[in-house]
């Protein structure tokens, strides 16, 4: 079975409800997944959009959430999970606002793409607070699969 992550709240290519962004109460949606290797001895979970700061002139990857080690064993993240609920052993790395934990999508301009990637390891990490290309760098060689779940979102006020 391939690895696959999935939301109960939007599906892959949909719009994240207002609830989990900027608009509304900036909690992580509830996300689960299955398919994980058996030698998975940790999983990543990375949440950037690419459109930032405009779709139509993307400068940079803009990072939501960085959880790295979180055990091969996991299934899922509630809504809203705070770091006294992430998993055993999991730890967070820095977003692009500078500090740890969920940062809801916030676009400036126009209907951005979240991605919602998933990797399965076959190490663990040993990392404090590294950022996405430091995870993203100490990952290579060491992914044995990955999946990815688009959500769309564009500002309403």
């Amino acid at each position: 079975m391939a690895l696959e992550i999935h939301s109960a709240v939007f599906e892959d290519g949909g719009d994240i409800p207002s609830r989990y962004t900027c608009e509304g109460d900036d909690v992580s949606p509830p996300l689960g997944w299955s398919g994980v290797p058996d030698d998975a001895e940790s999983l990543v979970l990375i949440v950037d959009d690419p459109d930032a700061p405009d779709p139509a002139a993307p400068r940079m990857i803009w990072v939501h959430w960085v959880l790295y080690n979180l055990p091969g064993d996991a299934l899922d993240l509630p809504e809203g999970v705070t770091v006294k609920q992430l998993p055993v052993g999991t730890h967070e790395g820095l977003n692009n606002w500078g500090r740890t934990g969920y940062g809801g999508p916030c676009p400036p301009a126009e209907k951005h793409r979240y991605f919602h990637t998933l990797y399965a390891l076959d190490t663990l990490l040993d990392f404090k607070q590294p950022t996405r290309e430091q995870v993203a760098n100490a990952m290579e060689g060491h992914v044995l699969a990955q999946a990815q779940l688009l959500g769309m979102y564009e500002k309403r006020g």
